[in-house]
């Protein structure tokens, strides 16, 4: 079986292409979270855009209760400070020894500079180099990969994967496709070498033909989305997606502790795992029903929640699952720490 799979522990001698002379395995090894302090209920989203809609009308269509919105200071670098000290703090490990720090945003409010190197400079991170990736709400698990890889590949001993979002900056109130949907937050993984393989390969992919179905328009400021395309396209595409990232994991959905998919809608979450036919004992995360959608936080808020909830125990496997703009999807499984 390869090397790259969770469930082996070879070495692979490498032949000076490497500082190193064997390549690690690489693991999260920290988690952190950012949540902002306002939740604002359904009851409040209704009077606050003036919508004509109801708190069981929110509810029965997306699953979600509140969501939290952030302040006028918490910005995207803020949050994503707040959940990158904390993952930090788990692990034990100094901001110093960070090699590379990567934020995954789509809502960053300026073009130049990116988020990632104001977190460096936030938490201290003094020796890292910084790279914004916007995969949109598939962001955090491609920037999962990345980390993985380049740990690995010996570039770099421990790096920092935020996902952080102020989605609420994009909202119009009149569109009821966004507007009851969407929150903010950060949540943060520290990826560091390990004894054995912590992260499954990733199988990621796009689909342009779908790019309409998510959009900000140049010049706006309003995200715009078919929610009803973008349901039938995830609970058709994402179920082979998720069956496939086990396979090139050597695990099975029976392997499973934990299924982590982004945050979308608890519509398209029960739908997913339906389509997956998980057995029981296999937690399913429902962050969104607290947060709202977070995009690019969503898969790292929903596993720390998990971890933080004691509903999942250390050295269990999480499908994470990622999904969004573009369309771009990425999912890979982890070791939970």
């Amino acid at each position: 079986m390869s090397d790259t799979r969770l469930t082996t522990s070879s070495t692979i001698q490498l032949r000076g292409t490497s500082p190193r002379s064997y390549l690690p395995s690489a693991a999260i090894i920290g988690l952190g979270e950012y949540r902002p302090n306002t939740s604002i209920t359904n009851a409040a989203v209704v009077q606050r855009w003036g919508l004509t809609v109801t708190d069981d009308w929110i509810r029965s269509r997306t699953g979600i209760i509140s969501r939290r919105i952030a302040s006028e200071h918490e910005s995207v670098a803020y949050m994503a400070a707040g959940a990158a000290g904390k993952a930090l703090a788990t692990a034990q490990v100094s901001a110093t020894a960070v090699d590379l720090v990567i934020v995954a945003t789509a809502s960053q409010s300026r073009r130049v500079p990116g988020a990632a190197a104001e977190v460096a400079d936030m938490i201290a991170a003094t020796n890292a180099g910084a790279l914004d990736v916007n995969g949109a709400c598939a962001g955090f698990c491609y920037g999962l990969s990345f980390a993985n890889d380049l740990v690995r590949g010996g570039t770099a001993s421990y790096v920092l994967v935020v996902g952080a979002e102020r989605m609420s900056d994009w909202l119009d109130g009149a569109d009821m496709n966004t507007s009851i949907l969407f929150g903010d937050g950060a949540g943060a993984a520290l990826v560091g070498p390990a004894a054995q393989p912590g992260i499954g390969p990733v199988v990621w992919g796009s689909d342009g033909t779908a790019k309409e179905l998510i959009t900000i328009a140049a010049g706006s400021n309003a995200l715009r989305m078919d929610g009803r395309a973008v349901y039938r396209w995830a609970t058709t595409n994402i179920p082979p997606l998720a069956l496939r990232a086990c396979d090139a994991a050597g695990v099975s959905v029976a392997d499973l502790s934990a299924f982590v998919p982004h945050q979308a809608n608890l519509r398209i979450v029960d739908a997913l795992t339906r389509a997956l036919r998980l057995p029981s004992h296999v937690v399913v995360a429902d962050d969104i029903v607290e947060m709202g959608n977070t995009s690019a936080a969503s898969v790292p808020l929903a596993l720390t929640r998990l971890v933080a909830a004691g509903a999942v125990s250390t050295g269990g496997l999480a499908l994470l699952v990622g999904f969004g703009a573009g369309l771009t999807y990425a999912g890979q499984v982890v070791s939970i720490p």
